[in-house]
């Protein structure tokens, strides 16, 4: 018994083989290749869809969590807007202790801000002014800096140079090294003119921040704030991972020698458009993947209809010479074997190699003024690739066993004389 099972089962893969490796040009032959071809590309693109929106959402993050920080600590004033000054708080040095040797936070550092408004001979411009201490340098702009270096400070009093953004540098005509006029506010409301030399250009793609901010000495900040050394506008805290902000905030929040009059600040509050704007492009994403899926799947049963519909006198002939419905089923879901391992691995291959080259030569190139960045970031996540594979292998190999039952519908007498 188990001899006939597996004669009858090489004897199907025997014929399926034979049938889908036929060199003679046939119909079948072409309806395989077309459908192949089309899971190859439903595979590729959903490999490529995942990767590149992967890539998309961590650098645009990692661009907001570079300039802001994950978590903010700030005093506790419910109707302020997000962007703007904050009231100051007192240093406390056992606070921050406590935050950083909290096991997720990788960084903490004061910073104060200031409004100024930059004028030259022709333009004038207001900004916010963001002041960083010498510990910090010029915060996390290394990777966003253009042209020049970062502030260099002075021990003994501020630094006198500044960082613009380039939209700030363009519409003012500023270059690098130029010396520019800098009026604050004071707090009676006078104007204090204070001069300072371009150090460096940065420029992050998020319009919102480069309009609104420049780079300066924290010494300065407090000076024109008349603000005492230990007064700052609060505290930036880095993490070793986004996902944790909400939960490293509330910890935070909770902790025993957290002052009452202090509040964190996630960067989600702090700029929630460009993050719902985030979480719309994996909306899209789905929805392209399924729209995908759809497709390939309706193309894989009207193959294996056609292929069946094709094949009726072999299988009225089969059963006739005493094969099983189940034996002839098998030859069609070989056949279906044949055509999803083809092409999900020749779509995997595919999409992994045009990954590589994206990332190699960045040949996919966007607007950064509508996207914040200038070309296509790719980050490959393995489990995803593999869940694209398997879950392509099985969905296909069950929509298709569907097709495969008509087999059992098919006379062997009426099946002979099918035309």
């Amino acid at each position: 018994m188990v001899k006939d099972k597996q004669l009858l089962l090489k004897v199907a893969g025997f014929i399926a083989n034979r049938i889908a490796f036929n060199q003679q040009k046939s119909f079948s032959r072409f309806i395989i290749r077309l459908s192949a071809a089309a899971t190859v590309i439903s595979v590729m693109v959903m490999i490529i869809a995942l990767s590149l929106a992967n890539g998309f959402k961590e650098t645009v993050s990692s661009k907001v969590f570079s300039f802001i920080g994950h978590i903010r600590v700030l005093e506790k004033e419910p109707d302020r807007a997000i962007i703007s000054e904050e009231t100051p708080i007192i240093k406390n040095d056992a606070v921050a202790g406590s935050i950083r040797r909290h096991p997720d936070v990788t960084g903490i550092h004061p910073y104060a801000t200031r409004y100024a408004i930059l004028k030259t001979k022709d333009e004038i411009e207001g900004l916010i002014v963001k002041g960083f201490d010498s510990s910090f340098g010029s915060g996390n702009l290394n990777g966003f800096i253009r042209q020049g270096r970062q502030l260099r400070y002075n021990d003994s009093t501020y630094s006198r140079e500044i960082i613009l953004s380039s939209i700030t540098a363009d519409r003012l005509k500023i270059k690098l090294n130029d010396r520019i006029f800098i009026y604050f506010i004071r707090p009676d409301g006078s104007l204090r003119p204070d001069r300072l030399t371009v150090a460096g250009i940065y420029k992050t793609g998020i319009e919102e921040y480069d309009r609104t901010f420049a780079i300066g000495d924290m010494k300065l900040i407090q000076r024109l704030n008349e603000w005492e050394p230990d007064e700052i506008s609060g505290y930036e805290i880095f993490l070793n991972n986004y996902k944790k902000i909400n939960r490293v905030s509330r910890e935070i929040y909770e902790q025993d020698n957290f002052p009452v009059t202090w509040n964190t600040v996630s960067a989600w509050d702090i700029s929630p458009n460009i993050f719902d704007w985030l979480k719309l492009q994996d909306k899209n994403t789905l929805i392209l993947i399924a729209i995908i899926a759809i497709v390939a799947l309706i193309n894989l049963i009207t193959c294996t209809l056609i292929l069946v519909l094709e094949r009726v006198r072999m299988i009225g002939v089969l059963k006739s010479l005493g094969a099983t419905d189940w034996t002839v089923q098998k030859i069609f879901l070989r056949h279906a074997a044949i055509i999803t391992l083809t092409g999900i691995t020749m779509g995997a291959v595919l999409g992994l190699g045009l990954l590589w080259l994206q990332d190699a030569t960045g040949f996919i190139r966007l607007k950064e003024e509508a996207y914040y960045v200038s070309t296509a970031a790719v980050k490959i996540i393995w489990w995803q690739v593999l869940a694209v594979c398997a879950g392509t292998l099985i969905v296909c190999f069950l929509i298709l066993m569907i097709p495969s039952l008509l087999v059992r519908k098919i006379q062997p007498v009426r099946a002979v004389q099918f035309r």
